[in-house]
């Protein structure tokens, strides 16, 4: 009776403790790219004038402070372009990238009054064929919640 009332008492558990742990995920959301969006078509524009296609892009809801990661697959030898938009409001905006080993292989920063101001983009070829973690984030003292938008672009030979 007492290994019946064990297992059951277990199970009930196991149960339990995965529906807390699936609460807890974070899941993207978007948000209104509108103050952006002259800064995302004129990037745009520039980057398909120079070859690059459009792979992913995607607004973000952002908390201060808090990276937001982002998980893309990357070709050996191709070249890609990144592109990230904080908030303009923002006092830092950061960009680091991960290769799969999780070692940092980019790493890009920008304050505000800097020339490049909100946007933080480069341009990057991976070594080898593999997965790549992207992780924006942005500080801002008067907001919590913030939009960013990221942009992935791969040149076309």
């Amino acid at each position: 009776m007492s290994t019946t009332l064990c297992k059951a008492v277990f199970a009930s558990l196991l149960l339990f403790s995965c529906r807390l742990h699936a609460q807890e995920v974070i899941r993207q959301e978007g948000c209104d790219i509108n103050p952006y969006s002259k800064q995302i078509d004129s990037l745009k524009n520039l980057f398909t004038n120079q070859g690059y296609v459009v792979l992913r892009e995607a607004s973000m809801a952002m908390q201060s402070e808090y990276e937001m990661p982002i998980v893309v697959p990357m070709s050996q030898g191709a070249l890609y372009q990144f592109v990230f938009i904080g908030d303009p409001t923002s006092r830092l905006y950061e960009v680091r990238m991960y290769d799969w080993n999780e070692k940092q292989v980019v790493f890009k920063q920008n304050k505000w009054g800097d020339v490049d101001g909100n946007i933080i983009t480069y341009a990057y070829s991976p070594q080898f064929s593999e997965y790549h973690m992207i992780k924006p984030v942005q500080v801002n003292k008067n907001h919590k919640k913030l939009c960013g938008y990221v942009l992935l672009l791969k040149k076309v030979k």
